[in-house]
């Protein structure tokens, strides 16, 4: 019984720490994380003010995530059928050897039966018709002896191994039957949520005129952030005739230019608007402000980091993004945006990882927006930040 379940220890060690299935599980507990904190979201939105619109990017961002997760367990449950059949194909052959084998050894044993009294055995030894007759003789018994103990050893070997194989296949059977089950579990959430995405799109059309004022009030608010911010970076970006090679502002850009696409993230959380122009998700020809950064949404009180370091160049409020800080490194500029409290101050020198400030809650959402500037351009950040 303990050899069984040893052997059924190590079956489950091999199903479980295969790096593939390591990899994929690690997948899927950064997307079931993702759909969490979207949900935390949608039930903040809902309680607070029920932004539509940000009710339909959440949900949208949820849709997507869960599509992701459903289509992230049909791989994993494709590959463990598989390897089902694979270890199924295993047992059959080893089977065939173990058959083989004992066939094989219930001959000798017969064979040694047979011939089970020692003075037939002597006897078959001096009948021969010259000494090396009688040697070969000899040799061939004694070889028959160490046959017969080598192939039952062999025999042993072959059951162990056929036990094994049969102990994986069970844990392997037991993994597919969970991701089934939790397949299922996934694609209910999964019509729960298109369900949502109707009715929510349903209500935009229904009150249009009410959806379309909070979007116009919106758009005045991001055009204030964008004339602001082009102003502040048009005022502090320096000149390159006046930047030498051995300065530090030079030194600071080449670095952080060098750090392109390993930048940390500025918040843990999921990105809900990416950058650049959009159009409305109801109203298809409708342009949403264009998005000069990207929108992460993030836990309530989330913390805020710097993505590398610099100086701080300004503390803002602005309508909409309440708290802003923009942090400058030589000839790129960081900003960080719907900050509740500031931890920093202007003129202040921070290292990467320096605590910024916390996220805000506004209308119902915790998002961080975040931009990245190369002197006077807005850069996709999503270029600049290191693969999740």
């Amino acid at each position: 019984m303990k050899r069984i379940l040893s052997i059924l220890a190590i079956a489950a060690l091999c199903v479980s720490f295969s790096p593939a299935h390591a990899q994929s599980s690690d997948q899927k507990k950064k997307l079931q994380k993702e759909i969490e904190l979207l949900d935390k979201q949608l039930k903040s939105n809902n309680a607070a003010s029920r932004n539509a619109l940000a009710e339909l990017e959440l949900t949208q961002s949820k849709l997507k995530a869960s599509r992701k997760l459903v289509s992230e367990s049909n791989r994993e449950i494709s590959a463990i059928n598989s390897r089902i059949s694979a270890k199924e194909r295993a047992i059959k052959d080893a089977q065939v050897r173990l058959d083989t084998m004992e066939v094989y050894y219930s001959r000798l044993v017969r064979s040694a039966y047979k011939n089970r009294d020692s003075r037939i055995w002597y006897m078959y030894l001096l009948s021969g018709k010259n000494l090396a007759q009688n040697l070969r003789r000899y040799n061939y018994l004694r070889n028959l002896s160490e046959t017969l103990r080598s192939q039952a050893t062999r025999i042993q070997d072959e059951k162990q191994r056929l036990e094994l194989e049969k102990a994986e296949l069970v844990a392997l059977k037991e993994d597919a039957r969970k991701l089934l089950s939790q397949r299922q579990a996934d694609l209910n959430a999964l019509k729960k949520t298109e369900s949502r995405e109707k009715e929510v799109i349903a209500k935009l059309n229904k009150e249009k005129t009410k959806y379309q004022k909070e979007l116009e009030a919106k758009r005045q608010q991001s055009e204030q952030l964008r004339t602001r911010t082009e102003t502040i970076v048009r005022d502090n970006t320096p000149a390159k005739t006046t930047i030498s090679k051995s300065s530090p502002d030079y030194k600071l850009s080449a670095s952080f230019a060098s750090a392109k696409g390993h930048l940390s993230w500025p918040v843990e959380g999921v990105v809900v608007e990416h950058y650049g122009q959009h159009y409305h998700p109801v109203y298809k020809k409708v342009k949403l402000p264009f998005n000069n950064g990207v929108n992460i949404a993030t836990a309530p009180g989330a913390k805020v980091t710097a993505v590398y370091e610099g100086t701080v160049k300004q503390v803002i409020v602005m309508p909409g993004y309440n708290q802003c800080v923009l942090v400058q490194h030589g000839e790129f500029f960081t900003f960080y945006c719907k900050l509740a409290s500031v931890n920093v101050k202007a003129g202040e020198k921070i290292k990467a990882g320096a605590t910024i400030g916390k996220v805000d809650t506004i209308s119902g959402t915790t998002q961080l927006h975040f931009q990245l500037w190369q002197g006077k351009k807005a850069q996709n950040p999503e270029n600049w930040l290191s693969a999740k």
